[in-house]
């Protein structure tokens, strides 16, 4: 099974002077989902935590809703030409009763940032697949001192972060700022497909009573993720993009962004956030 890092050899210029040295990288390597025995999806990832990745990305798609709709999940034997198993191809197989909907429009429309197709058919997609609704679950209040201080708790807990600075990290706070769970990755948005698979196994879904945190910038499709575990909060400790803000306006979602130090932007659902002032407008 592939590693979370791996050793390179690198060449080092420090203030003129040049020296050889290994480097430690993050791991990156394609990830093969199949649901049922047929091919859905494939991502880049960090190894480690795939059944949970594979089950994230499919409460994200509207297959998975609770741990009674997973029968198993298992790596694919002869992934590779000698039949050996290369952990890179993961088989989700849903119990008997679920219904699995048509998810392969949505998916190309509503879950890659990129694809460039029309923003209100992916707001009406994420809007009536939901089965939480977020306007619905019990209250969630936050001080602005508690949010500011998820960051540093956030990159106090990236183990495989500080031997490879290349990983990005998302991470489940209670309302009370305990740390619930944290999973790094090469990719954000896989990052928070590993947090809501783990809780779907758990049986903890939704989750309505929590802060998501993501490291970088707040997208569209980690919005999404959000909308589809019933997660009420959404933080980042960069930007959110537009389609990302008309998301959480449409659905309840209270959406933080650029959470540095005791700054930030609330973009949308500042009901959940205790605000002392009174905003004004520049």
């Amino acid at each position: 099974m592939g590693r979370v890092t791996e050793r390179r050899k690198v060449i080092r210029i420090r203030d003129g002077a040049v020296s050889s040295r290994p480097d430690t990288l993050v791991a990156e390597e394609p990830l093969e989902i199949r649901l049922n025995g047929k091919p859905l999806a494939i991502t880049m990832r960090t190894p480690g935590d795939d059944f949970a990745l594979a089950a994230g990305f499919l409460v994200s798609e509207g297959v998975l809703a609770t741990g009674s709709d997973l029968q198993n999940i298992v790596y694919c034997a002869g992934a590779t030409v000698d039949g050996s198993n290369s952990y890179n191809v993961v088989d989700v197989r849903t119990s008997p009763d679920v219904v699995i909907p048509d998810i392969t429009l949505e998916r190309n429309v509503y879950t890659t940032s990129s694809c460039g197709l029309c923003g209100k058919a992916s707001l009406d997609a994420v809007r009536t697949t939901a089965r939480w609704p977020i306007s619905d679950t019990p209250p969630v209040r936050l001080e602005p001192e508690l949010l500011a201080s998820l960051p540093d708790r956030l990159r106090a807990a990236q183990r495989v972060f500080d031997r490879t600075g290349g990983l990005h990290a998302a991470a489940l706070f209670t309302e009370d700022g305990e740390l619930l769970d944290i999973r790094e990755d090469v990719g954000r948005h896989n990052a928070v497909d590993k947090l809501v698979g783990r809780a779907l196994q758990n049986d903890d879904l939704p989750l309505s009573r929590v802060v998501l945190l993501v490291s970088g910038r707040a997208s569209f499709e980690l919005a999404q993720k959000a909308v589809m575990a019933g997660i009420p909060v959404l933080a980042a400790v960069s930007a959110p993009s537009s389609l990302a803000v008309d998301l959480a306006v449409e659905t309840g979602l209270t959406l933080v962004g650029f959470l540095r130090g005791s700054s930030m932007n609330v973009y949308a659902g500042e009901d959940r956030i205790t605000l002392r002032t009174t905003a004004t407008q520049g």
